[in-house]
């Protein structure tokens, strides 16, 4: 299935000269985002994964059903002052500024292999946040899973060392 088609692209939006990726399209296509869903979970049945990570908002979206489809665990990522519990933090920029990441300190135990997912890859600062939290707590990033990929934006430099896929790409 070539998921691209389902990919809605909102110009100028969060702010000007930025050209949105809107996966919403896809979640709202019951087969689209099903085989979407059953690709990262192939990839990464193979992987020995103890849990799966997303950070807010769209890594929810793709890790929840993805771990409920391996059978495991899903443990969040977000802003500072969502999580109730003692958290760990990191502080990355986005494409478009820049953010903190907190993680509940608890979520990852020593040794655990993980999966991170997320909605895309841009520049890389909002994975590599959250490969940071997982390592500090003593995880293991076994692999990732982004539905798109902005090749233009070289994200994955971030990234070496890692192994991921990503299911759609855009290069320019």
């Amino acid at each position: 299935m070539d998921l691209k088609q389902y990919v809605s692209e909102v110009e100028n939006w969060p702010k000007e000269g930025v050209q949105f990726k809107d996966i919403t399209t896809i979640m709202d296509n019951g087969k689209a985002y099903g085989y979407a869903v059953d690709q990262i979970a192939e990839y990464a049945k193979d992987l020995d994964i103890d849990i799966v990570v997303g950070p807010e908002a769209r890594g929810f979206i793709i890790g929840c059903p993805v771990a409920y489809k391996l059978g495991i665990g899903f443990a969040p990522v977000r802003k500072p002052g969502k999580l109730p519990r003692e958290t760990v933090a990191f502080e990355y920029d986005l494409e478009y500024g820049q953010n903190t990441l907190e993680m509940h300190k608890d979520a990852i135990k020593p040794g655990a292999r993980v999966l991170i997912t997320d909605d895309l890859l841009a520049t890389g600062g909002t994975v590599k946040a959250t490969i940071k939290l997982i390592e500090e707590l003593g995880g293991v990033v076994a692999g990732m899973a982004f539905l798109i990929e902005l090749e233009y934006l070289n994200g994955k430099s971030l990234l070496d060392g890692y192994d991921y896929i990503s299911l759609i790409k855009y290069e320019d």
